[in-house]
């Protein structure tokens, strides 16, 4: 262990069934991208190749795909959102989505009585929400956790949602916003799953997997086949496994190796792969951390058992590791692209550079094989979403 970073192998790999990665086919990926490309406005976002950064850290390769680009939103969440609530009218109007584009749904939605989309945020899913509910002609509700940036809760209400910040914990307010949905029929819309809530979380995920086929087309086959590391941010699970289980449906060669990385105070998965059990554990407390978006202390349960499955390693990690990681993608080395990243876009690049150039962790690195074979793929999944505290990290 090191003083900022900790690390667990997990022993669960190639003993558990890979059997929820088939939500995550090739036939289910071709659907969403074809769903996503019919928004106006959609365009891939950029997957750079940071080679000046590449040959600093001693590895061949380095590939980070941009999220903060996805429909002018700053972050990817609007995939997740608007694919669940494209699902939700599929599915109540008896339509096939492979057979409607997104304009066709959204005019056939406006012919039902308006529903209330309602979640549960740190801010970049919440502003997916109210953007996607708006395209559809809905309304939206979006419940923010204590300690929430002012800053994220404002572009939540510019896009039409009713939005407020609450005194509890995530988790909590996940809870809240369930048992008001319960109680004035709204639609809740949220990416973590339990017991008879299932199937919007998943929507939610195959939302996601939009980015994997983009990073498909871009690399080609041939190099996106030699993938060997891929780092991964996790809240609750859900963008972590859409990641993972989408890559091990589309890639031909090895796996790559899939690490995944949490803040040290909300490190849900990382405590459940701690579990000889191999059951979910709950994190408990005010999960205290500036990655707001990954401040989640309860796995999504089927999350976890896609990233049990195909997970290697499992990092906790402090504020600063992400600090790191903003100042890296923010200030380029020679000719490499600036990428504008976030607290939570940045943690597995703060990851990466420690365990290639912190000598307390080369036995770590050598393990990883984080060689001059390496080829790394990191997901940019957030802008300055808090711009406040992104000019605060990367100014001071």
């Amino acid at each position: 262990m090191f003083n900022d970073i900790n690390w667990v192998s997990n022993n669960f790999k190639g003993k558990v069934s890979t059997q929820g990665s088939d939500n995550f086919s090739s036939t289910e990926l071709k659907k969403t991208l074809q769903f996503h490309s019919s928004i106006t406005g959609y365009e891939p976002t950029p997957l750079h190749s940071l080679d000046a950064l590449a040959k600093y850290l001693d590895i061949n390769k380095v590939f980070v795909k941009d999220e903060s680009k996805r429909f002018g939103l700053n972050a990817f969440k609007g995939l997740g959102a608007s694919y669940a609530i494209a699902t939700y009218f599929s599915q109540t109007l008896s339509v096939d989505l492979n057979t409607v584009d997104f304009n066709k749904l959204g005019k056939l939605a406006k012919t039902l009585p308006q529903v209330t989309f309602a979640t549960a945020t740190d801010g970049n899913h919440g502003k997916g929400v109210a953007w996607a509910a708006s395209h559809f002609g809905q309304k939206s509700k979006v419940y923010m956790p204590k300690g929430s940036s002012t800053a994220r809760l404002k572009a939540i209400e510019a896009l039409g949602a009713d939005a407020c910040i609450t005194e509890l914990n995530y988790d909590d307010t996940v809870q809240l916003v369930a048992d008001l949905s319960s109680e004035h029929d709204w639609v809740l819309i949220q990416d973590t799953a339990w017991k008879g809530y299932e199937s919007i979380p998943l929507s939610i995920m195959q939302g996601y997997t939009t980015i994997v086929s983009e990073i498909h087309e871009q690399l080609e086959a041939d190099t996106f086949n030699e993938i060997t590391h891929v780092i991964l941010q996790a809240g609750v699970g859900s963008f972590a496994a859409s990641m993972a289980a989408s890559i091990y449906n589309l890639i031909s060669g090895s796996m790559p190796k899939i690490l995944v990385v949490e803040p040290s105070n909300a490190n849900c998965l990382y405590q459940s792969s701690k579990n000889p059990e191999g059951t979910p554990q709950r994190v408990y407390g005010d999960l205290s951390t500036m990655m707001a978006g990954l401040a989640c202390g309860e796995p999504n349960p089927f999350a976890w058992e896609i990233l049990k499955s195909l997970s290697n390693y499992f990092f906790s990690c402090k504020d600063q590791i992400s600090a790191i990681g903003m100042r890296i993608l923010g200030n380029p080395i020679d000719s490499d692209a600036k990428i504008i990243s976030g607290e939570s876009g940045s943690v597995p690049m703060g990851l990466l550079h420690e365990l290639t150039k912190n000598k307390k962790l080369h036995q770590l690195k050598n393990e990883l094989e984080l060689d001059r074979s390496a080829k790394v793929l990191v997901i940019n999944t957030e802008g300055d979403t808090d711009p406040m505290n992104y000019r605060k990290v990367v100014w001071k």
